[in-house]
């Protein structure tokens, strides 16, 4: 039942010959490079103030532990991705490895989800509907299925709460003691004022 919905669902959202060549290169454009704002944005908030480092360390434990659920999931679920399977076409190099969940998935929306549950709602939503789209060009190009990118959003969602009970737990004091590396690392900087303390 839920593989003939995955299928159906494909069926409906992969490009074929007969797509327009632009909506393939719009497309394969965010699929590859629109991911790259996740660690642009991790190191631009690290710079930028302790509020801030406080963020991003919660952010990085959620993608840690999503990372490590979507090994595991894919370990104990494993499934070929469409054009290994033969089914639909595809119109992005990738490797025929495991396809559940998608690690651009998961990525995307644990990011997004971090956002919108510990910064800002407007902010989280912007990044949900980015994660939204990598999540379509994905199934669009014909390298994920669409259940790949539930998979992802169901491993941030548990990936997201880890990360509050174990900050609740214990992160605090780890973050402190990255604050003081990160002081001892980055002294020079924060003395010429390139970057805040």
């Amino acid at each position: 039942m839920l593989e003939n919905i995955n299928y159906s669902l494909f069926a409906l959202l992969n490009a074929t010959p007969a797509s327009p060549w632009w909506a393939i290169e719009i497309a394969t454009f965010i699929a590859k490079d629109l991911i790259i704002m996740v660690p642009l944005l991790v190191l631009a908030l690290w710079l930028w103030g302790p509020n801030q480092r406080q963020l991003v360390f919660k952010v990085m434990m959620a993608l840690a532990i999503s990372l490590t659920l979507s090994w595991i999931f894919g370990v104990f679920f494993p499934h070929d991705r469409p054009f290994v399977a033969g089914i639909g076409y595809n119109f992005l190099h990738h490797s025929p490895n495991n396809s559940f969940p998608s690690n651009h998935g998961t990525i995307c929306f644990t990011f997004a989800l971090a956002f919108m549950f510990w910064h800002r709602l407007w902010s989280g939503a912007l990044l949900f509907a980015l994660a939204c789209a990598i999540a379509w060009s994905r199934v669009y190009l014909g390298v994920h299925w669409p259940m790949d990118m539930l998979g992802g959003l169901l491993t941030a969602m548990i990936a997201c709460l880890s990360a509050q009970l174990l900050w609740q737990s214990g992160g605090k004091t780890l973050y402190q003691h990255l604050q003081r590396l990160y002081r001892l690392f980055f002294s020079l900087p924060i003395r010429k004022g390139w970057v805040r303390e």
